[in-house]
Parts: C-alpha cells; sequence; structure tokens
C-alpha cells in the first residue's frame, strides 16, 4: 500500500435491512474517488444465521452470496449476489480496490443438532472445567439445504468444531468444550484462554477444516475479485492460520492480497506479538490509538495531548498500522461501544488522515451518520481533511508534541506536487498559537486555514516559521495562500 492511502468502512450496524446497499455502493463509487479514498471495505456477502437481518458475523453459508433461499431470504441484509459483484466491479471501475470482510472464527444458524460429550468451562477462565462430561445437544450440524452442494458439497459437523455456548438438550447458556478436544493455545489469553467467541468454535487444528476454508478463498477470490481483506476476530483464532491461508491464497492468485486484521485489544504489546507471531502477513487496526481518542474526548480538556500516540501502533509498527476513530463495534450500542464524542471528531480524523503513519480508516457513520442514534455525519471538516490528504500531506514530517494541549506538526510538501505541504494544529482545551516550521521554499508566503476555523492569513518569515494558531477545542490546517 502506498502513502496517502485511504480506506473508507462502507458500512455501520444499523443500515437499513432493506437488501439495497450493494446498490448504494455501486452508485456511489464515483463520489468515494473523488472524495479521496483509494479502498473500500464492504460488509460480509455472505448468509448470515439471522438472514435478511443478519449484519454477517453470525456467519451460516460462506457460499450463499445471497443467491440461495436459506434462513428466510435470498439476499443478505445487503442485497443479492449479482447486485454484490456489481457493486465490486462498479467500485473497480472507479479506481477503488475493494476489501472484504472475512469471518472465519464461528458459524451460527445450523440446520440439526448433534449429541455431544462436552465438558463446561468457566467463562471467566475457559482452561477450568467445571464437572465431569456429559452429553448436550449442539447445534452443528450444518448441511445448507437451500444450497444443495452447489460450489461445495462440504457438510459440517461436530468434529469440525470445538465448542458451543447452548445446550439444547437443558436449555442451558455455558462454554462447551467438546471431549477430546482442546481450545487452541496461540490464542490471546484474554479469560484464561480466548479461543471461544461465539456460536459454533472452528477447530483450525482439524485438516479438513483447514483444507476447506482454503478451497473456500480460493471460491471466493475467483468469484468476486476483491482485492484484499478485513479480517474478523483474529485473536480468538490460532494465530498461525492467517499466516497459512494468507500465503496459500496469495500464492494460488499471484495477487497481493492486502489484509488488515481486527486484533481488539488496548495494549499494544498484545498486537506486536500478533503481528511478529503470524508472520508479519497482515497490518492491524490501531485499537490503542483509538482508545486514547476515547479519552481524550471525554477529559475535559485535562488529557496530555503530548503523549497521544504513545503505547499505539502507529508509535511502535507504523508500517503495520490501520488507523480509525470508530467503527461498527464502538458505536453507540454495540458490545465494544466505545464512541469519541464528536467535537473531537475532527481533531482524530486529523491525526490519522495527515499524517505519515499507518493507512486511516473512515467510519461509515461518521462520514454519513448512524440515524438510528440521531447522529449526524461529521460533514464538512471530515470532506476538507479528505481532500487534504489526497492533495496536501505529503513530504518530510516535523512534530510539534510539546504541550500539554495545544499540539501540531508540519507536513514539508514535495516539489512535485504542486501546493502540497501544511501546518497542522490542534488543541482539546484553550486556543492559542505554536511556533512551526514549513522550510525556506515557504519563506515569505501567505498561509490560510483550509478549514476555515480561523480567518486570517499567516505570512512565514524568511525561514519559512510562523505562529500558527488554532481557537479552543478546534483544529486548524494552514496551507498556502494561492487564492
Amino acid at each position: 500500500m502506498n502513502e496517502n492511502k485511504t480506506m473508507i468502512q462502507y458500512f455501520e450496524w444499523y443500515l437499513p435491512e432493506d437488501a439495497g446497499h450493494w446498490k448504494r455502493a455501486a452508485a456511489d463509487a464515483a463520489h468515494l474517488k473523488e472524495a479521496g479514498f483509494t479502498d473500500v471495505w464492504l460488509p460480509p456477502a455472505y448468509k448470515g444465521a439471522q438472514g435478511k437481518s443478519d449484519v454477517g458475523y453470525g456467519v451460516y453459508d460462506l457460499y450463499d452470496l445471497g443467491e440461495f433461499d436459506q434462513k428466510g431470504s435470498v439476499p443478505t441484509k445487503y442485497g443479492t449476489k449479482d447486485e454484490y459483484l456489481a457493486a465490486v466491479k462498479a467500485l473497480h471501475e472507479a479506481g477503488l480496490s475493494v476489501l472484504a470482510d472475512i469471518v472465519l472464527n464461528h458459524k451460527m444458524g445450523a440446520d440439526g443438532c448433534e449429541t455431544v460429550l462436552a465438558e463446561e468451562c468457566d467463562d471467566a477462565n475457559r482452561n477450568e472445567e467445571e464437572g465431569p462430561a456429559q452429553e448436550i445437544s449442539a447445534w452443528t450440524s450444518f448441511r445448507f439445504p437451500g444450497r444443495g452442494g452447489k460450489y461445495s458439497g462440504f457438510q459440517w459437523n461436530h468434529t469440525h468444531f470445538t465448542g458451543v455456548d447452548w445446550d439444547d438438550r437443558r436449555k442451558k447458556h455455558e462454554i462447551f468444550q467438546f471431549a477430546g478436544k482442546e481450545w487452541d493455545d496461540e490464542v490471546d489469553p484474554e479469560n484464561g484462554n480466548y479461543d471461544y467467541l461465539m456460536g459454533a468454535d472452528l477447530d483450525m487444528n482439524n485438516p479438513e477444516v483447514v483444507s476447506e476454508l482454503d478451497r473456500w478463498g480460493e471460491w471466493y477470490l475467483n468469484m468476486t475479485g476483491v482485492d484484499g481483506f478485513r479480517l474478523d476476530a483474529v485473536k480468538h483464532i490460532r494465530f498461525p492460520f492467517y499466516s497459512h491461508w494468507l500465503m496459500e491464497l496469495r500464492k494460488k492468485t499471484g495477487k497481493r492480497l492486502p489484509a488488515v486484521g481486527e486484533y481488539w485489544s488496548p495494549n499494544v504489546k498484545s498486537l506486536i506479538h500478533y503481528l511478529d507471531e503470524s508472520g508479519l502477513v497482515m497490518r492491524l487496526f490501531d485499537v490503542p490509538l483509538h482508545f486514547h481518542f476515547v479519552q481524550a474526548s471525554s477529559s475535559n480538556g485535562c488529557f496530555d495531548m503530548s503523549r497521544i500516540f504513545d503505547g499505539t501502533l502507529t508509535a511502535e509498527r507504523p508500517d503495520r498500522a490501520v488507523t480509525f476513530v470508530d467503527n461498527h463495534d464502538t458505536q453507540p450500542g454495540q458490545a465494544l461501544s466505545s464512541w469519541v464524542q464528536g467535537w473531537f471528531k475532527p481533531l482524530a480524523y486529523a491525526m490519522i488522515l495527515l499524517r505519515r503513519e499507518g493507512i486511516p480508516c473512515v467510519f461509515y457513520g461518521d462520514y454519513y451518520g448512524v440515524p438510528h442514534d440521531h447522529i449526524g455525519p461529521v460533514g464538512a471538516q471530515l470532506d476538507a481533511l479528505l481532500c487534504l490528504r489526497r492533495d496536501a500531506a505529503y513530504g518530510e514530517q516535523i512534530d510539534y508534541f510539546d504541550d500539554y494541549n495545544i499540539v501540531g506538526w508540519t507536513r514539508l510538501g514535495e516539489e512535485d506536487r504542486p501546493g502540497s505541504g501544511c501546518a497542522v494544529i490542534l488543541t482539546d482545551g484553550p486556543g492559542g498559537s505554536k511556533n512551526m516550521c514549513m522550510g525556506a521554499r515557504f519563506a515569505g508566503c501567505a498561509f490560510r486555514d483550509a478549514l476555515g476555523n480561523q480567518k486570517q492569513t499567516i505570512v512565514l518569515d524568511e525561514s519559512g516559521s510562523a505562529a500558527f494558531s488554532v481557537g479552543g477545542g478546534s483544529v486548524s490546517v494552514w496551507v498556502p495562500d494561492v487564492r
């Protein structure tokens, strides 16, 4: 991925259940390109257990992209298979790359139950068993009758899973580990062992499972033509799995297949450990940075802005970081809800869009709003920041993170990009100014605030320096005034 690539997560949790999203994506393709995006992350395209109501993470049939009458509908929440393929084509024709959301940790909505010997596990410590093994009725039989064996005759049974969280015989909700199975040991250590997340947990040590997922991955790429992946819940899947899966697909297809994984942890050491253990086959979302944004937005000016990048993937492994402000899991009402307050959003987006480190990902809910919760879009300032990333945020970066509230940086521009270069200043507290240098190339130039928050112009001195100003709780991006 090149510098200044910009991704959009093209969905939020509460999109209407109208099977119309693939059509919206296709119609929006030219606008997304013009806005400055280079990559589009689309939601899971396959049939979920809740059919047309499933956001896509309750995976039922990976081969049903909205083609078969299963789970009460032919289309998924987002539309039909043909509409999905048409959306990918339209995005490609607009010059955009497409990332598919891949969920391989679990399956849900089985077609039948099986009697399985299993042991209850302590939810707080999955390594601790609670009582002897007993027979349970587990939803683990996946036969996909609506698809009738098209694309794959593989049918799933209890031997392909390590556990479930529901005994249908006793109508009991607990975590059950199947007898003779072990949780994967190369997973996140939260809860003693965080292999199990939800549904029927795939056994990634079963060669039949791995072979089927390899076959499906190749089929999916050939069928859809997507360019790369967003990988769900990687902390719950044995760490070597995606090293194998991605390398196999890259070898078979001859494509780069860029990938970004979701490892949900505020601890940057956990993210770095995963990157190293998985052989650096992907990037990861910078979850620690998201939590810093959340804290800064709710600290009433008492967050130390000079340290906002400390302990983040952006600081520790910038070449492996995908930065974001919010996403479908952090929006209000969701399991990982940790929403960045609206006033801080322009500041946060300036920090991910106008710096060298990381690839930024803009959230659909920030760009288009979240009507379900009466949350409007960030608006004109986000559009302006996207344009600034596309046109101005180039060249050497000089940081001025030397104050508790007011911080900034300059991008010195590139001579072969006319108009490039900018000085960014922001504060979570009172307004003020900061002396920053743009370099002698800009000596005597007049600069203006491209966001319009500061109305005056500033003339740089003979060294290309000036006292750039910012209003309270705001951000300003100063650029050469060529009007």
